[in-house]
């Protein structure tokens, strides 16, 4: 095998043009020939038995090129790659340019090679300063969200119906005095505030009692999902079969004891407390990296080969159907219950794959403009961090740990430490 690297007109973008030899394209169509045989039908052979030459005369001498030129292509490609020394970014582009019998086999891969980034300046650069002090109002609406988690739902059946109540109702819905598909519901469960039914149709029902019946009058916005409904005055015949609240619990030393490990209040605020600056401390420090980040990007040239993109965007995609399968949901599903397209979920992807692309370029081209060296401890610091998360032993993480994954991981840590080093020298304005 051999090839050649052709430079292209778009910048970052090279051709490689990989042969190999008529010998090796026959060895690929004779295993081609031996995959496929037995599902070949030759009149006067059994199955599996015919001759290639036969099969080839019966249909055709390029009957096995294709599977040829697919067994073929992966290795060869993958060992031209390598062996160019080319910084390939993206899943190539293959162009198959001969594919005779007798004649070497010719194909040609088109790849994206990482961008060269022109850094402007990444040290300090200005940035927002985070508010990481936690008042005592910050503090109660925690517990108040904490109350929330605790509360129990009473049924309500000696007062009328108020914001923030949970209902259950029974509808049915008319356009122009005539009832439309869709627009029936019996024993539907409404939190009234939840602004889940359009217009005003939650607020209507406030002061309504249980067995209380009520022509409640809306109309549908002009964006609605229905086209037959879009912008029409709507009238729903309404009645209300339950009421139930949210009880919350007394803000007391028993809350705390119930809630927490502490036997008072106050014991338990001051916890509360400083958990919260532990945290506003931790996602001042992540909106510091982010906006640093953001503006040293901003400041770096690059041209980013659209083939790189578009491998980005499949690398989420991919990782997107996952996170849909772990839901139980397939992308034909997500589909059908969105309304979207897989085009329009792509497209949407974009501005994030390049965001994502631009990012590590530019923390790349820090970490190699100022030498930053993972070092042995290091390393084993990260390997460690991963024993714990995973709950195992740090030798059988090692033993785990392939060559490219171990590139992998330093790589990670040196673009952390371009992070660290953004950060630390911004300022805060």
């Amino acid at each position: 095998m051999s090839f050649k690297v052709e430079q292209m007109e778009e910048k970052n973008m090279v051709k490689l043009v990989i042969e190999t030899s008529a010998e090796e394209f026959e060895t690929g169509l004779n295993a081609a020939y031996n995959k496929s045989k037995s599902k070949i039908n030759v009149p006067g052979f059994r199955k599996g038995k015919a001759p290639r030459k036969m099969i080839e005369k019966l249909y055709g001498a390029e009957v096995f090129f294709e599977d040829a030129a697919n067994a073929i292509i992966p290795d060869a490609y993958a060992t031209a790659a390598t062996e160019s020394g080319l910084d390939i970014v993206s899943q190539p582009s293959i162009d198959v340019v001969q594919l005779e019998s007798g004649k070497p086999f010719i194909f040609e891969a088109v790849v994206a090679t990482r961008p060269e980034v022109e850094l402007g300046t990444y040290k300090g650069v200005e940035v927002s300063k985070y508010e990481t002090e936690v008042s005592d109002e910050d503090v109660e609406a925690e517990i108040k969200k904490v109350a929330e988690q605790n509360s129990r739902t009473v049924s309500v059946e000696d007062r009328a119906v108020k914001d923030g109540d949970m209902t259950v109702i029974d509808f049915e819905g008319f356009v122009d005095g005539v009832a439309f598909e869709g627009g029936k519901g019996e024993n539907y469960p409404l939190t009234i505030g939840s602004h889940s039914f359009i217009d005003t149709f939650e607020e209507q029902i406030i002061g309504m009692n249980i067995g209380d019946e009520k022509e409640i009058n809306v109309t549908f916005p002009e964006e609605y999902h229905a086209e037959a409904l879009k912008g029409k005055p709507a009238m729903f015949k309404v009645s209300v079969k339950e009421i139930k609240e949210k009880q919350l619990p007394d803000i007391d030393d028993d809350f705390a004891q119930d809630v927490s490990d502490f036997d008072t209040l106050d014991e338990y605020k001051a916890d509360l407390k400083t958990k919260l600056a532990d945290r506003k401390a931790s996602e001042a420090k992540s909106k510091k990296e982010s906006e640093a980040i953001e503006k040293v990007v901003e400041a770096a040239k690059m041209d980013i080969p659209d083939a790189m993109i578009q491998t980005q965007i499949q690398r989420m995609a991919e990782d997107f159907a996952r996170g849909l399968q772990q839901q139980g949901l397939s992308l034909e599903q997500y589909f059908q219950f969105t309304g979207m397209t897989a085009d329009k979920v792509l497209d949407e992807m974009r501005p994030e794959a390049i965001k994502r692309i631009k990012n590590s370029l530019v923390l790349e081209a820090v970490a190699k403009a100022e030498n930053i060296e993972v070092s042995d401890e290091d390393f084993e610091a990260e390997l460690k961090k991963m024993a714990d998360m995973y709950n195992m032993e740090l030798d059988k993480v090692k033993e785990l740990m392939g060559d490219k994954e171990a590139e992998q991981m330093k790589g990670d840590i040196a673009i952390q430490k371009a992070v660290e080093l953004i950060a630390s020298s911004a300022v805060e304005k």
